[in-house]
């Protein structure tokens, strides 16, 4: 067995054991599964009358480079009114200050110029984490601001909404089952047939385990390419190698990276 080989075996076997649970299965499953986005959103917020009107996924590629996967869903409720989501699939940087941040980034993207701020949609940042962040053996911990008024404790009602989501509670009710589902490597083992119908796709399906094996490929390549980028970089800052060398010292280095990395060096001499 020649190694292009032993490498798709590896990606084959790799792919057996992701789960939802894991960013880069998660966005693939979820890219263009509505049903399944709804399913979530209506378990996690307790709604039943959550309607997806659109969903876009952060490109796998973008996880090699410490980011996690990212939804960011538009719904509307049976009144007709609108609110957007973030789904976020990480323990690392799931903490109060990027909880903040990430609200902050949602509410820009929502707000276009001229919109007058009191007609901003409400918005909800959601941490789905693999393990009880916040170690108080609950299911979900939903965060909002309050005013303090005297000894009370009022709501703000400012449209913003953190919320994360215990991965490991197991409990006999839908969110215990729905992470149930988000930790299980086998489709036929899960509850909800909307993500085992995905999941299913993606690791039995040829043309599903080709799309995912052309990812995984993808990945290491763009691992290989960002490996390459940082040393170049690193002999340049220490002076090893000048700017017109680059090319010639690492010829797999695409021209616009290598004009990329020129102009960054010159902005520091």
């Amino acid at each position: 067995m020649n190694t292009t080989e032993q490498t798709h075996q590896q990606d084959l076997e790799r792919l057996k054991s992701l789960r939802y649970m894991d960013d880069d299965f998660m966005t693939v499953c979820l890219a263009d599964n509505f049903e399944g986005v709804e399913l979530i959103l209506r378990i996690v917020l307790g709604r039943e009358d959550i309607k997806i009107i659109s969903v876009r996924t952060q490109e796998p590629l973008k996880n090699l480079q410490g980011r996690s996967a990212i939804l960011d869903v538009h719904a509307v409720d049976s009144t007709d009114k609108e609110f957007d989501v973030e789904i976020q699939r990480k323990d690392a940087g799931a903490g109060a200050k990027r909880a903040r941040y990430n609200s902050s980034l949602l509410d820009a993207h929502i707000l276009k110029s001229g919109d007058d701020t009191e007609n901003i949609p409400d918005s909800y940042v959601i941490f789905i984490t693999e393990n009880d962040v916040m170690k108080g053996n609950q299911p979900i911990y939903p965060v909002e601001r309050y005013v303090t008024i005297g000894e009370n404790k009022v709501l703000f009602g400012d449209g913003s909404h953190i919320i994360y989501v215990n991965g490991k509670y197991r409990g006999n009710d839908e969110i215990g089952k729905l992470m149930h589902d988000f930790s299980c490597t086998n489709p036929d083992d899960m509850n909800y047939e909307v993500l085992a119908k995905k999941a299913k796709y993606f690791k039995q399906n040829e043309k599903g385990v080709a799309t995912m094996c052309k990812i995984m490929e993808d990945m290491r390549n763009e691992a290989a390419r960002e490996a390459t980028i940082e040393n170049a970089r690193r002999l340049l800052k220490l002076g090893k190698i000048k700017i017109d060398e680059v090319s010639d010292c690492f010829p797999d280095l695409p021209d616009s990276d290598v004009k990329e990395l020129e102009a960054e060096i010159m902005q520091l001499v």
